[in-house]
């Protein structure tokens, strides 16, 4: 039986050893009772070093060190995670310092209503004002192109949320095929396909300070070809999912 009140942050990890005490440190001012589950996908940095560290003095800090499999295999694997841990409810998140637990308290009281709550940054403006023109020209294009394709009306690629897993079974996750970027709006778009109840809060993202962005040029390439097939799925009913 699920724990009513038990927390999990998920944060998957590649060569963040620069971020991962600070992060640790912003999520602790929330002053929220949770846990932390990092999912590293074989750091070639220290980054697996610091969270063992850390690990051996918090005993609400837990680990999962794996070979490289992508960022969408990360989260997959971290939900499942949770769901055996009995948690329930799981706050997504990244290691690069643009997520800011401040918004946590809002996600979770807003998750008692709603199945999965998610945060955009197109509700406010200035939300991405920091960020360099060209990417906030591709996040502004890749939200037209989910828009059109899809029918998705919100900040589908953002992998900052918060999961209610009383009302989400596991498998709605673990049936997404894709395991790199687009399983963020694979999965909303199976959600939603799906009538599950989700929000949108609005949020200020930082770009990224410290360390380097882990998506290449490869990756939106395949992005853009993965939407195009994904958008045949968009009238079609979905079984068993």
């Amino acid at each position: 039986m699920l724990n009513k009140n038990k927390i999990c942050v998920l944060i998957p990890t590649l060569n963040e050893e620069d971020n991962i005490i600070r992060i640790i440190e912003k999520i602790k001012k929330t002053k929220i009772k949770l846990d932390i589950l990092f999912i590293d996908d074989n750091s070639t940095d220290n980054t697996q070093k610091i969270i063992n560290i850390i690990k051996k003095k918090n005993k609400n800090i837990y680990a999962i060190f794996r070979n490289k499999k992508g960022i969408g295999s990360a989260h997959k694997e971290g939900l499942m995670w949770c769901y055996k841990n009995k948690y329930s409810k799981i706050i997504s998140m990244d290691c690069d310092g643009t997520h800011d637990p401040k918004y946590f308290k809002k996600m979770l009281n807003l998750s008692k209503n709603y199945d999965l709550v998610s945060t955009s940054r197109f509700i406010k403006k200035g939300s991405i004002s920091d960020w360099p023109r060209t990417r906030k020209l591709i996040t502004i294009l890749r939200h037209i192109l989910l828009k059109f394709f899809l029918n998705l009306h919100y900040d589908a690629s953002g992998a900052f949320r918060c999961i209610n897993i009383n009302k989400i079974n596991i498998k709605n996750f673990t049936q997404i095929k894709s395991n790199g970027y687009t399983f963020f709006w694979e999965s909303l778009f199976y959600l939603n396909k799906k009538k599950f109840r989700i929000t949108e809060i609005p949020v200020k993202l930082y770009f990224r300070k410290i360390g380097s962005s882990k998506m290449r040029m490869k990756d939106i390439f395949y992005s853009a070809f993965y939407l195009i097939k994904l958008s045949f799925n968009r009238f079609l009913i979905i079984k068993n999912f």
